[in-house]
């Protein structure tokens, strides 16, 4: 079966942003690092339940909440550039690919709310 983009950029993500995060100075370690971690798991999570839901009902809420956690990530990675966590660089690269990830849940939503209800 062929892998969705989204699913592999999202999964690039992980890969980039975790190790980052672990190596955020101590004090921000336990509670901005652990939250942009949390929420990156949460989407994935997120992402893959609306690939397995069988009702279209359940792929657009699962993708809505995956899109509410995207905008969650976007602002605590601008807080580690604001709190000089992370250089402007590692920013610009992280920011790139939220941004395409974002554009790949994006057309994943407005394809799914265009089709028609999915049968049982």
């Amino acid at each position: 079966m062929k892998e969705s983009p989204l699913y592999a950029r999202t999964y690039d993500l992980l890969l980039w942003l975790i190790p980052q995060t672990n190596k955020f100075p101590r004090v921000h370690r336990f509670g901005l690092a652990e939250k942009i971690q949390n929420v990156l798991f949460a989407f994935q999570d997120n992402l893959i339940a609306a690939g397995k839901a069988r009702s279209k009902q359940d792929k657009l809420k699962k993708l809505q909440d995956a899109d509410v956690q995207l905008e969650q990530l976007r602002v605590w990675i601008r807080l580690s550039r604001d709190l000089d966590i992370i250089q402007l660089n590692q920013y610009e690269h992280v920011s790139r690919m939220v941004s395409e990830v974002g554009r790949l849940l994006g057309a994943w939503i407005k394809k799914l709310m265009a089709s028609p209800p999915l049968s049982r």
